[in-house]
């Protein structure tokens, strides 16, 4: 063919600074966009195979070959497909990328955003000037008689064209790389880009290294393939040793078969892998064969937990694996990766369009063939119909899931502590996938057994009806029974006298109900969220027979927000929120005994709103307690959340909303009110606060420094009044004489000036 020179359809010098800027997010997509050019290219070589337009050779195979060469400073991708003839060079290279290209660069030429570039201009083979000074095609056409075209450009308006040297199908394209990309001419780095982008190609590509010595390996001879590269034939003789037989005899026994080997060019090996596992049915797929896909794509050695297997066909086309990790702590499941695909194509990781956003925690491989993507491939173009695969994922992993709590209850309990965190974010983010779950969310109790939300409110007391306290029911209990005896009197009178059918009694209950009259069960739900930091609580609980469930995750705070939104009746407490009435004795008397602690403990606590109250608690074990309300509780842990207030501003709104609850029945609670003039009542009062708040939240760094350098005071002082080392020997006594013994060293520790705790507790005991 004659030589060609020509200049590229546009009318400005400025295309290629645009690519370069905007076009491309990642300046290695280039890869991706010349494989995938060549994959296109044996796919349309391929199907007109089998339409019969053309015979492909017998010994065919459909290849893509990439080589580096670091002294050329040369990188090149190499396919056998259909190829190109000039006139297609001219049409698919030079115009078609061109078409409209005023109104490209008018519309672009001041525009930062890629995601404005729409994908009409059939850039992709335009991304190599990316990396390159100079980019040459060699393309050779399948069609009978074509001549092999050599076209070149150096990233300018022009390009030349003249006969080229290729003498099979297909294409080359050739990078001279630029001195600032020269990092693609490295073997390891191009490598590694492949297998971001094609490790999954449905086409075999191969990486040569055209300046290193090509590697071997020696191979039986029969194994030997026509495909090999027979560099020599080794050949050993059997060996042969002379050994004494079990009669004394001397034979020769073969210590070394015969050998005859190969030495070979080391054969290739793909770095894509053509045939996924996402692309088979879920039937032929072993649970060994997705643990090791999840291994080899997420490098991740921890077994999942279960995965759910996506395989759709109408009305779009969807491919894929989700996995549900299992994470070692709370936060280790942000690192959730979903990879989604083309066509096998890689395109990006995690794109919100397409995925639910709480399952961005998941790890998985979607592959959508009908997204419709834009020119850089890193966008969509619909997002409706994005939205459409959205919840179509959604849907199907809520399936999975209910499925699994439907017929493999003990599983799904098993993993629900990892995948709780998932489902619960779920619910928030995404309203049908909360309507979806919410029934097959588990709460697991004190004892560990897990409960749905409908099980807890169906065994809960209604607490509409137990707010009263144990005391006043009592003194009604009379009052209630004549009452109730004397409305069932005037109901049989009033029966009798309307002589009301079966069916109208039936009517005036669904009316009373209708009405209002008799209201929904009101249900309190008691939980944890830290079962060592709140264990006096929890010990105090479980003593009175009543339950509380664990709620340890951050998204639990939340979470649960969005469970009373949806279920007006019940409410959530933690169990340091308050009192309950089973959990104290009334006792009115104790009204100036509050007064008068709460006024010593603001002046030495130096805490002027701070509340406290004297109650009769039933565990005589407990000396303090904090509590705080709900509700102001959840305020503060909102506030931190979102970083609307830094810790020590938290914890002052805190301690003007918290009461501190002093047992009357403890002897340390009975000793500060009756020595509140005493020289150490200072440090009790501080060491009993700061015992109470421990229980309810983490110390600040610096109520921590003052509570360990007063408890090293307080041993300090106890140790003064020990006995001596040569006197106190230690015997084989009964336990209970020596927390006797302890027990009087503390009391003679403890007791003031003019009074001692031993004093004391004897007229404790005298009332």
């Amino acid at each position: 063919m004659e030589m060609r020179h020509g200049n590229l359809s546009i009318n400005s010098d400025n295309i290629f600074p645009i690519i370069k800027k905007w076009m491309y997010s990642d300046k290695d997509i280039f890869v991706r966009e010349l494989i995938s050019n060549g994959c296109d290219a044996i796919t349309k070589r391929k199907k007109l195979d089998a339409v019969g337009e053309v015979r492909l050779p017998e010994e065919y195979k459909p290849k893509i070959t990439v080589s580096v060469n670091d002294k050329e400073k040369t990188l090149k991708f190499t396919d056998n497909g259909i190829g190109m003839t000039a006139d297609e060079v001219i049409k698919d290279i030079t115009d078609i990328a061109f078409s409209g290209a005023t109104e490209f660069l008018e519309k672009y030429k001041d525009k930062a955003d890629s995601d404005q570039i729409i994908g009409h201009f059939g850039l992709g083979f335009y991304s190599a000037f990316m990396v390159a000074d100079l980019v040459e095609i060699d393309t050779l056409s399948f069609r009978d008689g074509a001549e092999a075209v050599h076209w070149e450009c150096d990233g300018g308006t022009e390009y030349d064209m003249k006969a080229g040297t290729r003498t099979e199908p297909g294409t080359t394209v050739t990078l001279h790389l630029s001195e600032d990309s020269l990092e693609f001419a490295n073997e390891y780095k191009v490598r590694e880009t492949l297998e971001k982008y094609c490790a999954f190609m449905p086409v075999e590509i191969f990486l040569v290294n055209e300046t290193k010595e090509p590697e071997t390996e020696i191979i039986d001879e029969k194994d030997l393939k026509d495909t090999d590269v027979v560099i020599e034939h080794i050949h050993e003789d059997a060996k042969y040793e002379e050994k004494k037989n079990d009669k004394g005899e001397t034979e020769k026994v073969e210590t070394s078969p015969e050998k005859n080997q190969v030495k070979i060019r080391k054969r290739p090996v793909s770095i894509s892998d053509i045939h996924p596992l996402w692309t088979k049915q879920p039937s032929q797929c072993t649970d060994e064969e997705y643990k090791e896909f999840y291994r080899h794509v997420f490098l991740d050695y921890k077994e999942p937990l279960f995965w759910i297997h996506l395989n759709m066909d109408y009305p779009f086309r969807l491919k894929g694996i989700l996995y549900f990790p299992r994470i070692n702590s709370e936060y280790e499941s942000i690192e959730g990766k979903i990879k989604l695909y083309n066509n096998q194509v890689f395109i990006a990781d995690n794109i919100k369009e397409v995925i639910p956003e709480y399952l961005l925690l998941l790890k998985g491989v979607i592959d959508c063939p009908d997204l419709p993507l834009n020119v850089s491939r890193s966008a969509l173009q619909n997002d409706g119909f994005a939205q459409k695969i959205s919840d179509y994922i959604s849907k199907k992993v809520a399936d999975k899931l209910s499925g699994m709590y439907k017929t493999k209850r003990a599983d799904y309990e098993k993993y629900w502590n990892d995948i709780s965190p998932f489902i619960k974010f779920g619910t928030l983010k995404d309203a049908k996938f909360s309507e979806r779950m919410m029934d097959y969310i588990l709460y697991e109790d004190l004892d560990g057994k897990y409960h749905t939300l409908k099980d807890i409110i169906a065994e809960a007391p209604d607490t509409e009806s137990t707010k009263e306290s144990t005391d006043t029911k009592e003194e009604d209990t009379d009052q209630k029974t004549s009452d109730q005896e004397a409305a069932a009197g005037e109901k049989k009178e009033e029966k009798a006298d309307t002589g009301a059918s079966d069916q109208e009694k039936s009517q005036g209950d669904a009316d009373e109900k209708s009405d209002g009259k008799k209201p929904e069960k009101k249900v309190t739900i008691y939980y944890v969220t830290n079962e060592v930091q709140q264990s006096q609580y929890i010990n105090m609980f479980r003593s009175q027979h009543k339950q509380a469930y664990k709620l340890i995750h951050t998204i639990d705070a939340p979470f649960i927000s969005h469970v009373e939104q949806l279920n007006e009746n019940v409410h959530f407490q933690r169990i340091d929120a308050d009192l309950t009435d089973d959990l104290k004795e009334s006792d009115a008397s104790l009204k100036d005994e509050s007064e008068a602690l709460q006024e010593l403990f603001r002046k030495v606590l130096d805490k002027k709103n701070l509340t406290v109250r004297v109650e009769n608690l039933k565990d005589s074990n407990v000396s303090a307690i904090v509590t705080i309300s709900e509700e102001m509780r959840r305020y503060s842990d909102m506030m931190r959340m979102y970083g609307m207030a830094d810790r020590n501003v938290n914890v002052d709104e805190l301690e003007g909303q918290q009461t501190l609850v002093l047992n009357a029945k403890h002897p340390l609670v009975k000793y500060v009110f009756e020595h509140k003039a005493s020289e150490d009542v200072s440090i009790f009062c501080e060491q009993l606060y700061d015992l109470a708040v421990i229980s309810n939240r983490a110390l600040t760094p610096e109520e921590m420094t003052k509570f360990v350098s007063r408890s090293n005071d307080i041993m300090v002082k106890l140790a003064k009044n020990a006995k001596p080392a040569g006197k106190a020997q230690i015997k084989k006594t009964d336990t209970s004489k020596k927390e006797v013994k302890s027990a009087d060293t503390v009391r003679k520790k403890t007791g003031s000036a003019d009074t001692s705790v031993k004093e004391t507790a004897s007229s404790d005991a005298d009332k």
